[in-house]
C-alpha cells in the first residue's frame, strides 16, 4: 500500500506496470482539478480557476481537492480470484469491498449491479450516473469508479466523496443554458459522508482483507 502527492494530472496519468501485481494508493492531489472523462468534451465553460485534466478512463467529470474526495487506486492482475473478463461485472467485487467500509462506518451502502445507467447528467458529471458497483447510501451516490485495463490487469480508480457541493462542477463543465436545471437536479444524486480521509481508507483496507 503506497500513498502517492501530486498534480492531479500526473496522478492520473501514472503508467500502468507491465507486471501488474495486487496494490492499494491512496492519492492525494497538491491542488484542485476538474477531471474529465477520457471521450468527454472540453467544457466552453471558464474552469473558475482550477486546472482541466484529463483522465484515460471513461465516464464523467470530477472536481478533485487535496482533501475530497477520497481517492484510491487498486490494482488487480489478470487471474486473480477477484478478476472478471466482463467489464461490467468486474466492478462489482470492489463495490461490494466498499460497501462493507460503508457498513463499518455506520452506513447501508447500495451496489448498483446494472448496466451504466448515465440518465441526463451522468455523461457530464461523473456522481450523476449510475455504473456497475457503484454505490449509494439512501439512493445518493456516494462511491464512483472507473477503470483501466490492459493484458495484464487493470487498474481501478475509487472516488469517494467527503463533500457534495456540485456548484463550482456546474460552473465549469455544463452549458449555461443548461445550468438551472443542473442546479436544481444535481444536489440529490450525490451526496458526501462527512468522514475523515484516513477513517475511509482504513475501513475498506480492513474489508478487503475479511
Amino acid at each position: 500500500m503506497g500513498r502517492l502527492e501530486g498534480h492531479p494530472a500526473d496522478l492520473h496519468g501514472r503508467a500502468l506496470p507491465a507486471l501488474i501485481a495486487r496494490r492499494i494508493d491512496v492519492l492525494v492531489p497538491t491542488t484542485s482539478a476538474v477531471v474529465l472523462g477520457s471521450t468527454q468534451a472540453m467544457p466552453e465553460n471558464e474552469a473558475m480557476g482550477l486546472d482541466v485534466v484529463r483522465r484515460r478512463s471513461g465516464g464523467g467529470a470530477v472536481l478533485v481537492t487535496p482533501d475530497d474526495p477520497v481517492w484510491v487506486d487498486v490494482d488487480l492482475p489478470a487471474g486473480d480470484p477477484r478478476w472478471s473478463d466482463d467489464v461490467g461485472r468486474s466492478f462489482l467485487w470492489l463495490g461490494e469491498a466498499w460497501a462493507a467500509a460503508l457498513a463499518a462506518l455506520g452506513l447501508d451502502g447500495a451496489v448498483h449491479r446494472g448496466p451504466f445507467e448515465p440518465g441526463r447528467w451522468g455523461r457530464t458529471v461523473c456522481f450523476a450516473g449510475r455504473g456497475p458497483g457503484e454505490v449509494f447510501v439512501e439512493g445518493a451516490k456516494v462511491v464512483g469508479l472507473a477503470q483501466r485495463r490492459t493484458r495484464a490487469g487493470a487498474r481501478f480508480q475509487c472516488a469517494v466523496l467527503r463533500r457534495w457541493e456540485p456548484e463550482r462542477l456546474i460552473e465549469a463543465v455544463v452549458a449555461t443554458a443548461e445550468r438551472a436545471a443542473a442546479q436544481r437536479d444535481l444536489p440529490a444524486l450525490a451526496r458526501g459522508l462527512d468522514i475523515e480521509g484516513e477513517a475511509v481508507v482504513s475501513a475498506f483496507v480492513s474489508a478487503l482483507a475479511s
